[in-house]
């Protein structure tokens, strides 16, 4: 988790914001008590609803617990492409029974992560990955939820095995941060594309360029909490209060008013996670 600088300031008030993708266990919270205060926190700039998000079985119950501790918490449960080689039918079973708990909003983070194998030790090998993540097709297929995607640097064999496997009724690409090739290729297919604090950096140039290529409907806002801080606060702990720094720098990338992006992410939040 990020540490080296301090918290950011709170950002003036927008509402009414969905966090569409956030870790509140990696932010600290453990308890009914801490994920209040977080919630609290981002409720007071607008806010009001987040999807805390699972990249491992213990974060998994951890997001199903929050999500029933708080009414304004959802869970997505699922097992990272980086860990899919843990995919035991115990676990499989564990994380189907989450997936299917009424909390529970999709069935994510999964996917595919090129940049980690051959870097991470433990980390799982490619074709462990992509069994994982057709796993998770099928899941999301069987329990009738959006499919949460994690995406680094694999963009042409997720969209495969999407292909292959026949993708669920709503795909949500999370932390979207591919070009403007990719997100059209996203935008033709009907996929969600979910924008980060990395709209804000200066050197995001091509995903600004892809941000202006996504229309009403097909867009979320989230801060993937506790990464990802938004410009000018990078490097600093993130957390869902800080999505309106990252609505204003979506809105000012694609000109609109950051008003009119917090309302059409909302909205797509509301539809696509039944909220």
């Amino acid at each position: 988790m990020p540490r080296d600088r301090p918290a950011p300031d709170l950002p003036a008030p927008l509402a009414p914001l969905v966090d569409a993708h956030t870790h509140l266990d990696a932010c600290g919270a453990s308890d009914a008590a801490s994920v209040a205060a977080v919630l609290d926190r981002a409720e007071s700039v607008g806010v009001g609803r987040v999807v805390t998000v699972a990249d491992d079985l213990d974060a998994a119950r951890f997001a199903v617990a929050a999500a029933h501790w708080d009414p304004r918490v959802y869970a997505a449960t699922a097992i990272h492409p980086t860990r899919a080689n843990v995919l035991t039918d115990e676990v499989k079973a564990e994380i189907e029974r989450l997936a299917r708990d009424p909390r529970t909003v999709a069935v994510g983070e999964t996917g595919l992560d090129y940049y980690w194998p051959g870097k991470l030790d433990g980390c799982a090998a490619v074709e462990e990955q992509v069994e994982g993540f057709r796993w998770h097709i099928d899941l999301a297929k069987r329990v009738g939820k959006p499919l949460m995607i994690h995406n680094r640097d694999a963009d042409h064999d997720v969209l495969a095995v999407l292909l292959d496997e026949g993708a669920p009724e709503t795909v949500i690409f999370h932390c979207f941060s591919s070009g403007p090739e990719m997100a059209e290729v996203c935008v033709d297919a009907g996929y969600v594309l979910s924008f980060s604090g990395t709209v804000s950096f200066k050197n995001s140039h091509e995903l600004r360029e892809a941000a202006q290529l996504v229309p009403d409907g097909q867009f979320l806002l989230e801060t993937d909490a506790p990464f990802l801080t938004p410009h000018p606060y990078r490097g600093a702990p993130n957390e869902p209060y800080c999505l309106p720094y990252t609505a204003r720098a979506l809105a000012e990338a694609t000109g609109r008013t950051a008003e009119d992006v917090a309302a059409s992410a909302t909205a797509t939040a509301e539809r696509v996670y039944r909220l």
